[in-house]
């Protein structure tokens, strides 16, 4: 089983200027390699540049630049390559397929956050110093940097990332041969219903109240935001004042970011912890996000009709501050490593299916919490029936896995 861990790193103020200079440097080698490719493709010969390529000139280029480039690992710096030559390689395969291609972009210094080491021992190394008590992670250019690791790290470890978010650290970790931690059996079984009124709903009834950390914080954010807004967009260089703005705003998203994390994981313990099987809804949130396309007025050349755009606005906004996506990866997660089972069904009309007769009709749901149907006269909580009928959906899924 492969596995990550994420733990606070602590550096000293110098090793944090190090850090710094590693991404900056990276960043630098990141850019370099793209406007080296897009310059190749526009000259007359239509030279493809690839990653092997390039990364035959890193000898090079260290030697060229030693106190910058040859000061880091050459791994991570192959590393940053081939996370370019991925990138095209995505470019490309979304060409092909007809959708919306994104060409890779220029990187800027505030926007390269990560530098990967492909292997533990290889301008890197996990847990440098054992014989102190203190967990240190040693990275070649910065030093033996001092780590939070809040619980034990189990497995071999593989590749180590370092990542920045705002003015904090982190070291990523992933492990491969990691031990699953089957918990004993509970012969429970539920279904759950997400939504907005609640996070989720169980097929027992219970309801979980949706704490909305965006919408606690909007207030605060916003006044964060329109103050950063008073600061030119685009300048070359930002003053004191205009980077301390930016700053707050990343702090508080972090913050909201963080909350929803902290309540994904615990929600989604209690949940492995208690049930042997969890089925859920099948959710394509990126297209309930998805913005109505404009309808034109064959009136009005030029204009457009209401497509109900400032209503469903709240509607998204609301369903990516429940994080759906992310709680079900992090369930999924959970419960492969404690032995569980989490099935997946249909959502559709799922809260629109009576449990008692299985009669399909949107007049079944009255309200956003009311169900009542119109063929048998069964009435409940809308979102407890969905959840039900999540459940029954599983029945199948079940028999086959028995």
């Amino acid at each position: 089983m492969i596995r990550a861990y994420t733990f606070l790193l602590r550096p000293t103020a110098r090793q944090t200027a190090a850090l710094g200079e590693m991404l900056r440097d990276h960043c630098s080698l990141y850019n370099g390699a793209l406007q080296e490719r897009r310059d190749a493709y526009r000259h007359t010969s239509k030279t493809t540049v690839r990653y092997g390529d390039q990364s035959a000139q890193l000898k090079e280029i260290r030697a060229f630049d030693p106190e910058r480039q040859g000061r880091w690992s050459f791994s991570s710096q192959q590393a940053t390559l081939r996370r370019l030559d991925k990138a095209f390689q995505a470019f490309f395969r979304r060409v092909k397929a007809g959708q919306t291609p994104g060409y890779p972009r220029f990187k800027g210094v505030g926007h390269f956050d990560t530098v990967t080491f492909p292997k533990d021992g290889d301008g890197c190394r996990w847990d440098s110093t054992p014989h102190d008590s203190q967990t240190r992670v040693r990275l070649q250019g910065v030093g033996h940097v001092r780590v939070h690791r809040h619980r034990p790290v189990q497995g071999r470890v593989k590749t180590i990332s370092v990542k920045r978010e705002g003015n904090r650290w982190y070291v990523v970790l992933s492990c491969d041969n990691v031990p699953a931690g089957e918990l004993p059996p509970t012969g429970a079984i539920v279904g759950i219903d997400m939504g907005v009124a609640h996070f989720l709903t169980t097929s027992d009834g219970e309801h979980l109240a949706n704490p909305r950390f965006l919408k606690a914080m909007a207030g605060e954010l916003a006044e964060a935001q329109r103050h950063l807004a008073t600061f030119p967009k685009r300048t070359r260089r930002r003053t004191k004042a205009h980077r301390a703005a930016a700053r707050k705003v990343a702090k508080l998203h972090g913050k909201i970011r963080r909350q929803r994390a902290d309540f994904h994981h615990k929600t989604a313990r209690t949940l492995i912890a208690d049930h042997d099987v969890i089925a859920h809804e099948r959710l394509n949130t990126a297209g309930m996000t998805k913005s109505p396309a404009p309808k034109a007025d064959p009136g009005q050349p030029g204009s457009f009709l209401p497509n109900g755009t400032a209503a469903k606005a709240g509607l998204n906004r609301s369903i990516l501050d429940a994080g759906w996506a992310q709680f079900l990866g992090i369930l999924a997660n959970k419960a492969e490593s404690a032995g569980r089972l989490v099935i997946p069904v249909d959502a559709r009309n799922t809260s629109r299916t009576c449990p008692e007769c299985g009669h399909v009709a949107k007049e079944n749901r009255v309200t956003q919490a009311k169900f009542a149907c119109t063929a048998c006269g069964f009435a409940a909580n809308a979102d407890h029936v969905g959840a039900a009928n999540v459940l029954n959906r599983a029945g199948p899924a079940l028999c086959a896995a028995a």
